[in-house]
């Protein structure tokens, strides 16, 4: 029993001691805030997963998600009129990316449309974005939603939702014992597993939020009209009879979402209007 208790009283030192080697990391990369919306840092768990080693995964999932699309005839071609117009209200987004994530100018952007009745959409560590048909022509989306849409799921990117949620996952799965162990002595990334599907992965309702959040700046700043994402939202819910489709099955709900974004307009509007201007 003494024994026990004196493994686990090493053990939670070690934790305590890795925690704040990984806060100490964040704040030195934290970015300053200046205009625009105000968000708390990432989650400091992030840095247990190797940022390459994740994106490195997302890619190959994604391309062979990609390929199983086209083999079905299912992948937009480059020519196809919706896919161009992805393209390009996605590109007017991301040269503003590197504020939430310095590491986005280093990644291999892609957007891609795949013929599908489902309302979904995602954007993969790396910037790996998939849109599907129906939630375009289901919903009749203007530029300003499908920006709000497109922004949202850049932010999960930037800011590495995927991440942390894997590392969470890890935590559990190696255990204090062994996380212990790793601790500064760079054994972690050996014994971390990228397993699991990235395209099937889903968020906290506070990772939705911030997604959220972030997303307005991003679209705001681009000349998209942040108040799209109240009209998106209702178009969302009207799609389903009340409830909400497969895109926000974990979000918020509907009054909490407009309730949220309503806060964060004095924010962006600014920024929307100066874009436009």
């Amino acid at each position: 029993m003494i024994k026990r208790e004196r493994g686990a009283r090493v053990s939670a030192s070690w934790v305590s001691a890795l925690l704040l080697v990984l806060a100490g990391n964040a704040h030195a990369t934290e970015a300053p805030q200046s205009d625009g919306v105000m968000v708390g840092k990432p989650s400091v768990l992030r840095n247990l997963v190797p940022a390459k080693q994740l994106e490195g995964q997302a890619s190959l999932q994604y391309g062979s998600m990609i390929k199983q699309a086209e083999s079905q005839h299912a992948l937009a071609t480059d020519t196809n009129k919706q896919l161009k117009r992805l393209r390009a209200i996605a590109a007017k987004m991301i040269p503003y990316a590197t504020k939430f994530n310095p590491r986005a100018n280093q990644w291999k952007w892609d957007v891609n449309l795949i013929r599908s009745n489902q309302l979904n959409a995602f954007c993969m560590p790396g910037g790996k974005i998939a849109v599907y048909s129906g939630l375009l022509e289901t919903l009749k989306l203007t530029d300003d939603e499908v920006a709000i849409v497109l922004a949202h799921e850049i932010a999960h990117a930037l800011r590495e939702h995927a991440r942390a949620r894997m590392a969470k996952g890890e935590l559990t799965n190696l255990g204090v014992s062994l996380l212990g162990q790793s601790v500064g002595q760079g054994r972690y990334a050996e014994a971390f597993h990228a397993g699991g599907s990235l395209l099937t992965l889903s968020f906290s309702r506070h990772d939705e939020t911030d997604a959220d959040i972030v997303g307005l700046e991003l679209s705001s700043r681009a000349g998209y009209d942040p108040r799209a994402g109240i009209t998106l939202w209702e178009k969302m819910t009207a799609s389903n009879k009340g409830a909400p489709p497969q895109w926000l099955s974990t979000h918020p709900s509907g009054k909490n979402r407009a309730q949220e974004i309503q806060k964060h307009l004095p924010e962006v509007m600014p920024l929307y209007e100066k874009a436009r201007s």
